[in-house]
């Protein structure tokens, strides 16, 4: 259940981060602010909102990384799934067999051999003069 939560909250503080790192203006729209650009008349001012910005992406980046290292913790004791594909050097006849396919090549050929079909042999009364 916590594991389950932890990623609900890396998922939301991950899409949080990305907001505000795609909200923050680059270094040099600053540069433009200060001599009197459109970029002054915003709603923190020209560098009130650098501050509140910076700090919540400081906040966000370093709960991403705890929360992702909680998480890798949390996964690195946990055994994996063994995979019957990853086995493959275990020998044919050591396996279990399915009905319908054979084992061995002599199980295969006699499968080909009883699936032929029978050509009818003509007669000799059929063979014409």
């Amino acid at each position: 259940m916590f594991y389950e939560i932890l990623i609900f909250v890396y998922v939301i503080v991950a899409l949080m981060l990305i907001g505000f790192v795609l909200i923050q203006q680059g270094k040099g729209a600053d540069m433009g602010a200060s001599f009197g650009s459109g970029g002054s008349n915003t709603v923190f001012g020209s560098t009130g909102s650098g501050n509140f910005l910076t700090r919540t992406t400081a906040i966000l980046a370093t709960l991403f990384f705890v929360i992702s290292l909680i998480l890798g913790s949390q996964t690195a004791d946990k055994e994996k799934a063994v995979d019957d594909w990853q086995n493959i050097e275990v020998p044919l006849g050591e396996q279990a067999v399915d009905s319908d396919v054979p084992a061995t090549q002599a199980d295969v050929q006699a499968t080909i051999e009883s699936d032929a079909p029978v050509a009818e042999q003509p007669k000799e009364d059929d063979v014409p003069n």
